[in-house]
C-alpha cells in the first residue's frame, strides 16, 4: 500500500513535490488555501492575508534557463527574464503536462499538523484541514510543507521617532501594487533590496522627488552579462567555479569589486558598501568568479 503524503501549498515547490511523490510511488494530497495554483506567482489586485504579495511590474531576477524545472524547459518564445504573469503561465503548463491538478484540494486550509496518536509506532501525522467551514482530520505518513515565505511584513515604527505625528502616508512594500498613487509626491524608500530598487525606478517618473535610503550600501548590477547573456547563466559554469575556488579570497574580492564598479562607480553615488565581502558571504551564496548580485 502506497504511503500517503500531505503537501501544504500548490506553488512552485508544492507542484514539484507532487510530481516527485508520484515518481516515487507515493500517494500525494496537496492542500491549497486559495482557489488556484501558483503561490507567490499568482498575482492579485489586493493583498491577501498570510500570502506573499507581488506588485504589478515584478520581473524575475533569475533567467528562464536557471529558473525552470530541470525536466521541463520553458517555452523558447518566453523572454529571458519573466514578468510574473509568464511565471504563472509556466507553472500552469507544468501542472497540466504532468497532470498534477487532480491531486490538489483547492480552497482547503491546513489548520494544524501534529504527531498522530500512533506516531511512536508508525510515524503517522495528524492533519486538520478546513474547507467551507467544515473541518476534516486525516492521517499521513509524511508531510511536506511548501507554503513559501514573505507572508509577514516587518515595519519597525519604533525606529522612526515622531512617526505618529507624520501627516503623510507610509506602507511596507508588501502592500505596494503600482505607482499611480504617487504622482506629484515626495517619496522616501527605506532599504535597498530588490523591491526597493524596483519601486524607486517605477515611481520616479510620476513622483515629484524620490529618495532612496540605505544604511550600508549595496552593489547594483545588471541582469545582463557580456554579449547579452543572462548574468546567472554566464557565471554558473565549471570554469567560473574552478577559478573562484582556486583564487585567494582577497584576490577574488578585488576582482568582484572591479567588475561591479565597471557599471558605475558605487562610491561616487554613495552606494559602496561599508564592509567588503567576507568568507562567509561567499560560501553562503556559493558565488563564482566575478559573480554579480543584488544587495538585500
Amino acid at each position: 500500500m502506497a504511503k500517503k503524503v500531505a503537501i501544504i501549498g500548490a506553488g512552485c515547490s508544492g507542484l514539484a513535490a507532487i510530481k516527485c511523490c508520484l515518481e516515487e510511488g507515493l500517494e500525494p494530497t496537496c492542500f491549497e488555501k486559495c482557489n488556484d495554483i501558483g503561490g507567490l506567482w499568482r498575482y492579485t489586485e489586493s493583498v491577501e492575508d498570510k500570502r506573499a504579495s507581488l506588485y504589478t511590474s515584478v520581473v524575475t531576477n533569475t533567467s528562464k534557463e536557471m529558473t525552470c524545472y530541470s525536466d521541463f524547459p520553458m517555452p523558447e518564445d518566453f523572454p529571458t527574464y519573466l514578468h510574473h504573469s509568464k511565471v504563472l503561465q509556466y507553472l500552469r503548463l507544468y501542472a497540466n503536462h504532468f497532470r498534477l491538478l487532480k491531486y490538489i484540494q483547492f480552497e482547503t486550509e491546513v489548520c494544524w499538523v501534529k504527531e498522530g496518536p500512533d506516531f511512536a509506532a508508525k510515524g503517522h501525522w495528524e492533519v486538520l484541514t478546513r474547507k467551507n467551514e467544515a473541518e476534516k482530520k486525516e492521517y499521513f505518513d509524511a508531510v511536506l510543507v511548501c507554503n513559501g515565505h514573505h507572508t509577514d511584513h516587518y515595519l519597525p515604527l519604533q525606529s522612526f521617532p515622531g512617526i505618529e505625528d507624520f501627516k503623510g502616508h507610509y506602507i511596507h512594500s508588501r502592500f505596494y501594487k503600482n505607482s499611480e498613487g504617487y504622482r506629484g509626491k515626495t517619496v522616501l524608500v527605506v532599504g535597498i533590496g530588490n523591491s526597493a530598487g524596483d519601486i524607486c525606478a517605477e515611481i520616479s517618473d510620476k513622483a515629484k522627488q524620490v529618495y532612496l535610503s540605505t544604511r550600508e550600501g549595496t552593489w547594483v548590477l545588471s541582469r545582463i552579462s557580456k554579449h547579452g547573456y543572462p548574468i546567472d547563466m554566464a557565471l554558473s559554469t565549471r570554469l567560473a567555479f574552478l577559478i573562484s575556488s582556486s583564487l585567494p579570497l582577497s584576490v577574488l574580492v578585488r576582482l568582484n569589486e572591479k567588475q561591479m564598479n565597471s557599471w558605475f562607480d558605487h562610491e561616487n553615488y554613495g552606494l559602496k558598501p561599508k564592509n567588503r565581502y567576507s568568507p562567509s558571504t561567499f560560501s553562503a551564496k556559493n558565488e563564482g568568479l566575478l559573480q554579480e548580485k543584488h544587495g538585500e
